[in-house]
């Protein structure tokens, strides 16, 4: 069983696309050049939505359950705030494309989109870049 919202991450590598809500043909990892700016735009705001404790702790938490997902009802304890606080955390992983969403009667579960967790990780993949030659002490 998957313990960690890292070791989900771990286990869905190498998937070429960027986060968008359609797919895009492969583009070069950052690191290895080549970025557009609207390339580099499209990434920031998901590393944004990925830049606060709580929103890591949820995508957690719904990575761990069942099935990978959660109802909104579910997730306000483990985090620890309340429902309106826990409903904008989710909007925002969810307009950065981190999440899906079904209405299911009075309540939403989300799941992770993983395709755009495996794009960030693409992303950043040091895959293919040389690594820096070291200057000789004298």
């Amino acid at each position: 069983m998957i313990s960690t919202f890292f070791d989900v991450i771990a286990a869905h590598i190498e998937i070429c696309q960027y986060v968008v809500m359609t797919p895009t043909p492969c583009r070069p990892p950052v690191l290895q050049g080549g970025l557009r700016k609207s390339d580099a735009e499209e990434l920031a705001a998901a590393f944004k939505a990925l830049a606060d404790p709580a929103r890591l702790q949820l995508l957690s938490f719904i990575a761990t359950q069942p099935d990978a997902e959660a109802c909104v009802c579910h997730l306000i304890e483990p985090v620890g705030l309340s429902q309106p606080t826990v409903s904008h955390h989710l909007k925002l992983l969810h307009a950065a494309g981190l999440l899906e969403r079904d209405k299911r009667g009075a309540w939403v579960w989300y799941r992770i989109r993983r395709d755009r967790l495996d794009a960030l990780r693409a992303a950043l993949s040091t895959a293919g870049v040389p690594a820096p030659r070291r200057a000789k002490r004298a």
